[in-house]
């Protein structure tokens, strides 16, 4: 029996959470600040949600997207709901740079050129989480 990965509690840095999903921080070397909102419960699809909590989803990731715009500039946000491998909701918000190793092509998409890779510091992280607490915690109190 195959166990979802998104179902167990995450082995990257928990951002934020609530009863109904967390974000965590991939910090992928090559893409800084890349974070992922998983959902807790274990739902397949968008259109498997009530209007209410695809609304809500969508709510912590445009938080997501602003909090990483603010800290680290990027050139462009992108935001995915893949989950062919996984198939437990989830969206990637991926800061990109125009020099970023695959820049204009997909994070996923083969590679246009070579690039230092950098982390995000201690500081930025807490900075980070601090910035969607505040992003998320502000779009859930509209409803």
């Amino acid at each position: 029996m195959h166990v979802c990965p998104l179902c167990k509690p995450s082995s990257h840095t928990l951002l934020w959470q609530d009863d109904f999903c967390r974000v965590v921080l991939l910090n992928d070397a090559d893409y800084p600040a890349y974070c992922r909102v998983e959902l807790i419960a274990h739902v397949k699809e968008m259109t498997d949600l009530t209007p209410a909590d695809r609304a809500r989803t969508m709510k912590v990731v445009f938080g997501v997207e602003t909090a990483v715009r603010e800290v680290i500039q990027p050139d462009k946000i992108n935001l995915a709901s893949l989950g062919n491998k996984t198939p437990h909701m989830h969206w990637h918000v991926i800061p990109r740079f125009e020099n970023d190793k695959h820049f204009p092509n997909s994070h996923w998409g083969e590679v246009m050129h070579q690039t230092q890779s950098a982390q995000l510091s201690p500081i930025q992280i807490e900075t980070l989480a601090e910035k969607i607490k505040a992003h998320v915690t502000c779009a859930l109190s509209y409803t």
